[in-house]
């Protein structure tokens, strides 16, 4: 089972932190990623990415079956970010490690380039994509074509869902047509876009020709 991901900066700042096992304390929400980062930070370039860490203890701040405690740390540093999951026994290493670069791969594709700044303004879009690929702890997607479309779609209902509780709003506009990465592939025409003015024009229209 995977029981946390962590996205770091070389900072130490976490900029994505998910648990799937229940913590003891609420305190451990900070403690736990500055052990692990301060453990994995200090490791030299080619060392192996993957390590027991027994001295962190991380069993008895979980609330895990005991049966499970060889807990490891899986992680890749990639430019100024660190990928790092928290697993059990039952996971492989080198699994896990392919799962990052997944993450990794479902990010470039929403982001064109994932970058830490994408983290921060974007936050809600990362948890979207890591929850296509892992649910309760356990991997739920590895195909990055098929979570870039789940993603996608998700995104596209949302905005839906938003257009159609809010009229007056621009987001099935020019905006709304932007994709998540910067990008402004607007295939509908300019002048199929409604402005809220032209919007409120026709309802008053259409009251008085009652």
């Amino acid at each position: 089972m995977i029981h946390a991901v962590f996205i770091f900066n070389t900072s130490g700042t976490p900029r994505l932190t998910k648990f799937y096992s229940p913590l003891k304390s609420p305190d451990l929400t900070t403690t736990i990623p500055q052990k692990i980062f301060k453990l994995v930070s200090s490791r030299p370039q080619g060392a192996c990415n993957f390590l027991d860490v027994p001295d962190l203890d991380l069993t008895s701040e979980l609330n895990i079956n005991r049966s499970d405690n060889r807990l490891c740390i899986v992680y890749r540093n990639y430019a100024t970010l660190y990928f790092v999951f928290v697993v059990d026994g039952a996971e492989s290493e080198l699994g896990m490690l392919d799962l990052i670069q997944v993450f990794v791969e479902s990010l470039d594709r929403a982001f064109k380039n994932v970058c830490e700044l994408d983290l921060v303004f974007h936050f809600d879009e990362v948890h979207a994509i890591l929850a296509e690929i892992i649910q309760g702890g356990l991997v739920l997607e590895t195909n990055v074509g098929e979570i870039s479309r789940m993603v996608e779609e998700g995104y596209k209902a949302r905005k839906a869902s938003y257009a159609a509780a809010n009229p007056l709003s621009l987001s099935g506009g020019v905006m709304g047509g932007m994709s998540r990465g910067g990008n402004s592939n607007v295939s509908t025409p300019l002048s199929s876009f409604q402005s809220p003015i032209g919007w409120l024009t026709e309802r008053i229209a259409g009251l008085n020709a009652r």
